[in-house]
């Protein structure tokens, strides 16, 4: 991680829930993207700290919300994430940063879906930012992605870990990670560290998904420069249909609906691997408009000329 130290909770989900409701408290504000994980939202509840959301991605939003009400609060920490796990998209990390220097704020960053997937060695966003760790008080992630073991961590300097380890309800009154699961996890982290390759081609794949998903027609929001790819549908029984239609053709994919997101963002979420090949993306990209076109072709932009259907 390039911090000074770091801690290792046995849930990701948990992690974030018992160290944001830990860290923060009456008096507190936390600032976070509107599209933050279920995680994120439950930590600040927890916490008991007012909770504002700012326009997805938005850090002059963000900005605004600081200028006018950072002055009611004794603490102030602001929450996004590496790589948003429904949209596949990054924030602008080095513009939160000034955000954060100017407000006098803590900055956290969720890296569930960016830890071993940005970055030219894969370690995350500040890799492919070329950030400072040190301008962000509070890493977070997850084992369970792309680590393939269960559980989730805190990184940063040294006294926060401390503090964490010795007053975490999470962490003090939970049980430990099992040795497979955190074995599991240093096997892969050492992997990645081995064979970088495998974070290079995980690139050029997600890349090729995305470019031949848009040229074909299918409505990939916002998703780049990560390997979580939406197709959006904006209708729950298409997407449905969309995902068996796919299994039948030997391609595992799931619908997210609502309430997971709007039913207008209802879609389906493609998760591409270093593992997956070219002639496996292509295949996947020629089924999934032909089976588009049997269920409603106006999901596909050239159906009727203009951008992709959502509704």
């Amino acid at each position: 991680m390039g911090t000074e130290d770091t801690i290792a909770l046995v849930g990701g989900h948990a992690t974030n829930e018992t160290v944001i409701g830990h860290l923060m408290g009456p008096g507190d504000l936390i600032l976070h993207d509107a599209l933050a994980h279920n995680s994120i939202v439950q930590g600040c509840i927890l916490s008991g700290a007012r909770r504002r959301a700012f326009t997805h991605n938005d850090w002059e939003a963000a900005d605004r919300l600081l200028a006018q009400f950072r002055h009611e609060y004794r603490r102030v920490l602001i929450a996004i994430e590496g790589v948003y796990s429904m949209d596949g998209d990054i924030p602008d990390l080095p513009r939160f940063v000034e955000v954060k220097h100017r407000h006098q704020a803590l900055l956290m960053i969720d890296e569930a879906h960016s830890m071993g997937i940005l970055g030219s060695t894969g370690r995350g966003i500040a890799e492919h930012f070329g950030v400072d760790r040190r301008d962000v008080d509070i890493w977070m992630g997850t084992f369970s992605k792309s680590f393939g073991s269960c559980g989730g961590y805190i990184s940063g300097c040294k006294a926060l870990v401390e503090y964490l380890r010795y007053t975490t309800p999470g962490f003090v009154f939970a049980a430990a990670m099992p040795p497979p699961s955190a074995a599991a996890a240093l096997s892969a982290l050492r992997l990645i560290e081995a064979e970088p390759q495998r974070v290079a081609r995980l690139r050029e794949n997600a890349r090729l998904f995305l470019t031949l998903a848009q040229e074909r027609g299918l409505n990939t929001g916002t998703s780049k420069d990560s390997p979580v790819v939406p197709v959006i549908l904006g209708n729950s029984i298409h997407c449905l249909k969309l995902s068996k239609a796919m299994l039948a053709r030997g391609v595992n994919v799931q619908p997210i609906l609502y309430p997971a997101v709007e039913e207008s963002a209802s879609r389906l979420r493609y998760f591409i691997t270093s593992r997956h090949n070219e002639q496996q993306i292509r295949y996947t990209i020629d089924a999934m408009v032909e089976e588009l076109e049997k269920i409603d072709a106006s999901h596909l932009a050239h159906a009727h000329g203009g951008a992709a259907v959502t509704d």
